[in-house]
């Protein structure tokens, strides 16, 4: 795979408390010159990014962001939102609270609800490994492949770790 191929497979992300709009649209004209999969940013700035690029860029976001404890109201309220916006794909943080209390029914209806508002658009959840068993994988992969979320992805980038490999 060359360089400019594997750019199309990622998503070029700014999630920082402290992005100002020059740091967003530095971002979009980078993903714009090297054609990466998409601009993930925060919500606050999809309505803007999406007036001055229109569909020129895949914008996406994140909601439930970053501790994924949001009521899935919220959540849903905040993905409608976004896709009002603009946003083409939203990413969303399982609620671990819930992982932790075995709560897995909610688990799987939260990404159910989600994957039904943005329909054809892409859900990936974000599981954040870090805070997770082993069983707990396994079973939240199970659950995004049950609920037909697009992607699971391993963490948020703001947990105590990211994806580490397992060698066996």
């Amino acid at each position: 795979m060359t360089d400019k191929e594997m750019l199309r497979h990622i998503d070029h992300t700014l999630l920082k408390a402290s992005a100002s709009w020059e740091d967003i649209t530095l971002l979009c004209d980078e993903a714009f010159q090297y054609k990466t999969a998409s601009v993930c940013i925060p919500p606050s700035y999809i309505k803007p990014v999406h007036e001055i690029y229109g569909n020129t860029l895949t914008i996406a976001t994140v909601v439930g962001f970053p501790l994924g404890y949001s009521v899935s109201a919220v959540k849903a309220a905040e993905t409608e939102q976004a896709l009002a916006d603009g946003a083409s794909e939203i990413d969303m943080v399982i609620n671990i609270g819930d992982v932790k209390n075995r709560l897995f029914d909610r688990v799987l209806q939260e990404i159910t609800t989600l994957k039904k508002i943005v329909g054809h658009q892409i859900l990936k959840v974000i599981v954040e490994n870090c805070y997770l068993t082993q069983e707990e994988k396994i079973r939240l992969c199970k659950l995004v492949s049950s609920a037909e979320a697009d992607y699971i992805k391993t963490s948020t980038g703001f947990g105590t770790a990211g994806a580490v490999p397992v060698l066996q």
